[in-house]
């Protein structure tokens, strides 16, 4: 049976949680994460753009340097938190926040040419020749791009991301899963119910949330920069045409990983870019698009392993 101090404690935990939902429990949640990762060594620094704006990014452990591109919608926390907290131990771990996402933005043109340059920055501001980059879902096209200079890649990992070989079927056919007129319907959601909609075609099991959670999310991270996210997804296939102009037999070594259960880009999208590159695609059973929150564990696990 609980003792009265457990009583006590979920007690205030309820009492906390009460008065949060009046607040915004969702910017607690993200300043809990932020001072988890300064416990064990990680700073927050951001860099001013050369086309104006800044990029804030997360740097912290020792070692190869390790990139980590999150996807649409998120951040590099929101992201990649968990990883991060284990990754450090082997690597230098840089984690940014792109352009128009978080607390970074860009005075160029919204479009991956601009998204990807900004990464570049970075990576000269730290000085590194050659870095390892792993990006998820939007970050999986800049990590991409990155690519096609391939002397400044190490290793790559692309997870959930199908590159140039998405086509304008494959979009048609997303629209109608989502019910959705136009992509950037879906990930740009205008309100909190499309928040909903969003997650339940990201993650494996539904996201149950309250209508004040939904609501904080749709404010701290899909309502700002709403004109320049939806023309990276609008800008995104006249990209493809370019960045598949690079033969991939001159691109960096690489690794894919998917969830069997994307609703996003489904599988087929992976087993087709793993051909296309001739390299393995690992399938992790039981997960949908959002893989690096769903299987945090099993992502550390392949990068180090992959990452020698």
């Amino acid at each position: 049976m609980p003792t009265p101090k457990i009583y006590r404690h979920i007690i205030m935990l309820l009492v906390m949680i009460f008065a949060l939902s009046g607040c915004e429990l969702v910017n607690w949640k993200a300043q809990q994460d932020k001072d988890e990762l300064v416990d064990v060594g990680y700073s927050e620094r951001f860099l001013p753009l050369k086309e104006g704006g800044t990029l804030k990014y997360w740097v912290g452990g020792k070692g190869e340097p390790l990139l980590l591109l999150h996807g649409f919608g998120g951040t590099a926390i929101s992201t990649w938190k968990k990883e991060m907290l284990a990754l450090n131990q082997n690597y230098m771990v840089i984690a940014p926040d792109l352009a128009w996402f978080g607390d970074s933005y860009s005075n160029g043109q919204p479009n991956l040419t601009t998204q990807t340059e900004a990464i570049w920055q970075l990576v000269d501001h730290l000085n590194i020749d050659k870095v390892n980059v792993a990006g998820i879902s939007y970050g999986g096209f800049v990590t991409y791009n990155m690519m096609t200079t391939p002397e400044r890649i190490s290793k790559s990992i692309i997870i959930a991301s199908p590159g140039p070989l998405f086509s304008d079927r494959d979009l048609t056919v997303l629209c109608q899963r989502a019910d959705v007129d136009e992509p950037e319907d879906l990930f740009v959601p205008k309100n909190s119910d499309q928040v909903r909609r969003l997650f339940d075609h990201v993650f494996y099991e539904k996201k149950h949330m309250p209508d004040f959670i939904a609501d904080q999310i749709y404010q701290n991270y899909f309502a700002p920069w709403q004109t320049e996210k939806e023309a990276l997804i609008k800008t995104l296939s006249n990209e493809r045409e370019r960045i598949a102009q690079h033969s991939p037999s001159q691109l960096p070594p690489s690794m894919i990983i998917w969830g069997d259960s994307d609703q996003i880009f489904p599988l087929k999208n992976g087993i087709k870019l793993s051909q296309y590159l001739e390299v393995p695609v690992v399938v992790i059973p039981q997960t949908g698009h959002g893989v690096t929150n769903e299987q945090p564990t099993v992502v550390v696990d392949l990068i180090r392993a992959f990452i020698i």
